[in-house]
């Protein structure tokens, strides 16, 4: 027994919308035919279902009627493609925002971090992170290192070496996190000046 296709719904109603546009238009099959070099017998048998519909047909069509090839085959709407971001607070008062909505080796993080005193709480954990500094000036203590970055500035690391970071002048800074939670490293491949 076949199993019918999961389009097959959608190109049982390309003939009646075909009949409709034509009779919107109030074009008839002659003229139809003559605009886009398809027969009125082959144009006949695809408005009844007679004929199924082929790019090679659609796309005469879809010019003639000076509509989109999607009104023709009736495509779904494309979703909002906005990401809506749930910012955290986090415990030391600064903020996390999640960039990635799914499970993977990576996930991106935009970080707002307040100034958390001068004295470094250095943390260990599994992962590999990369730091982007998009605005205000980052402390990061490294385990012996102990450096400041601005803006356009990054720094990569593995989280299981003792760090902290935190604003370099009591001002918050805003930084893009990349963190692999296996300890993956970020590969970043930049285009070389000439």
């Amino acid at each position: 027994m076949d199993t019918p296709s999961p389009y097959q719904a959608v190109l049982d109603e390309v003939a009646p919308r075909l009949r409709r546009l034509r009779a919107k238009q109030g074009v008839t099959l002659a003229a139809l035919a003559e605009a886009t070099g398809i027969s009125k017998s082959t144009l006949s048998r695809l408005e009844s279902g007679q004929r199924r519909p082929s790019l090679e047909l659609l796309l005469p069509l879809a010019g003639a009627y000076g509509v989109p090839l999607d009104d023709l085959v009736g495509a779904p709407e494309v979703g909002d493609p906005r990401v809506r971001l749930t910012p955290r607070t986090l415990p030391n008062g600064g903020t996390v925002v999640p960039l990635t909505r799914g499970p993977g080796p990576l996930q991106a993080y935009k970080l707002i971090i307040q100034d958390r005193g001068a004295e470094p709480d250095l943390r260990t954990h599994e992962g590999y992170e990369w730091l982007y500094v998009l605005g205000g000036r980052l402390r990061l203590v490294l385990a012996e290192h102990d450096i400041v970055l601005g803006p356009g500035e990054a720094a990569e690391f593995d989280t299981r070496t003792p760090h902290w970071f935190t604003s370099a002048d009591g001002r918050p800074v805003e930084v893009l996190s990349l963190f692999g939670r296996q300890g993956e490293r970020i590969h970043v491949r930049a285009k070389p000046r000439t």
